[in-house]
């Protein structure tokens, strides 16, 4: 089966994923090669950062992988929380609560939720690189609700569904996400050249 590294070690990533792809291909984490190396996000797109990461895996361990990076894009706070969607509340680490917590204050009295997630992947495979879009519109609810998922799943809530991520579930939202848009997308290409 072929193997895919994905640079990270966030588990909520992993498992969703391992979720989506199933078993067509074997996913591991940072963690699996023994890189312990928390690669800086330093970029100033979400495709610079993605490309950050994979290059890092691809150049010190030599194997095929992929990584990702994610935005959250709200219309009314011109296009923020965007790269910095991972450590809104604080530069220096990833607190998902407080993230929320920011930004649902940052909306309060504005009547325009729109949003929109957009996740970018980078592969590289035999030292080629190639891109990957996911993108769900949808718009900021103004409180929290559901239990499941994780980050900014609460308050997110995909066009045309009325209810959050964190309501929908986790399969439905692997169908939808942003996410697993980029993925089907990564999942077609290897899909293609493994039929050439």
């Amino acid at each position: 089966m072929k193997q895919l590294v994905f640079a990270t070690n966030n588990a909520h990533k992993i498992s969703e994923i391992r979720a989506i792809i199933g078993d067509k291909i074997e996913i591991l984490s940072l963690a699996d090669i023994n890189c312990p190396t928390d690669i800086p996000e330093i970029a100033e797109t979400l495709e610079g950062n993605a490309l950050i990461k994979a290059r890092y895996v691809y150049e010190h361990y030599g194997l095929d992988c992929f990584a990702d990076d994610t935005g959250l894009e709200v219309v009314a706070l011109g296009g923020a929380p965007g790269v910095h969607t991972a450590r809104y509340a604080y530069a220096d680490r990833n607190d998902p609560e407080a993230n929320t917590r920011k930004l649902l204050s940052e909306l309060e009295g504005k009547n325009d939720r729109r949003a929109a997630f957009r996740t970018v992947i980078v592969l590289i495979e035999n030292g080629e690189e190639y891109v990957f879009e996911g993108r769900v519109d949808g718009e900021i609810a103004t409180e929290e609700r559901g239990k499941e998922g994780f980050g900014y799943d609460p308050v997110f809530s995909p066009e045309n569904t009325g209810r959050t991520f964190a309501e929908l579930g986790v399969a439905m939202k692997n169908s939808i996400s942003h996410r697993a848009r980029a993925v089907r997308k990564l999942c077609e290409h290897i899909e293609r050249e493994t039929a050439l």
